[in-house]
């Protein structure tokens, strides 16, 4: 565990996904632009957890964002709950979450994707909760896409 401002790896995760946003997008027949955004406090939040796990996570989560978004947008925003957790969503524009892994989301080998081994969101949950947190999804309530979401205490 170690103390590291939240907003920072979250821009250091944007910037090493980047490359792979790009990658996916080239290989989309008519692809057009997917922007990712950043919404976070004024304020650094800063959490006392495992740094290299909670980037894995972030990372999970926006690549599976960018793998299902052909055209749009994903936001990333960090929000302190309660003043005890903070709680990230990524949130994009994309295909949305299948009904038929909905309720098997978060267990091995639940994917709708040809590239993906379906361990990604397992893993995440399973580092989530070690962490004393919670993640879930949802569809979002307007048709397109899905938003994702963990939080974790200040002090995990």
């Amino acid at each position: 565990m170690q103390l590291f401002q939240l907003g920072f790896l979250v821009r250091k995760v944007i910037k090493a996904n980047f490359i792979i946003c790009l990658f996916h997008l080239a290989q989309i027949h008519n692809a057009h632009k997917v922007k990712i955004v950043l919404l976070e406090p004024k304020q650094p939040i800063y959490v006392n957890a495992d740094k290299v796990r909670i980037y894995q996570v972030i990372s999970n989560l926006l690549n599976n964002a960018i793998k299902f978004t052909e055209d749009g947008a994903i936001s990333i925003d960090i929000n302190i709950k309660d003043k005890h957790e903070v709680v990230i969503s990524i949130k994009d524009t994309g295909t949305g979450i299948n009904p038929e892994i909905m309720a098997r989301l978060f267990t091995k080998f639940a994917t709708k994707s040809d590239t993906g081994t379906g361990l990604g969101l397992f893993i995440s949950k399973a580092i989530i909760e070690g962490h004393s947190g919670k993640i879930w999804a949802e569809n979002n309530p307007d048709g397109k896409g899905a938003t994702f979401a963990f939080s974790i205490p200040l002090n995990a």
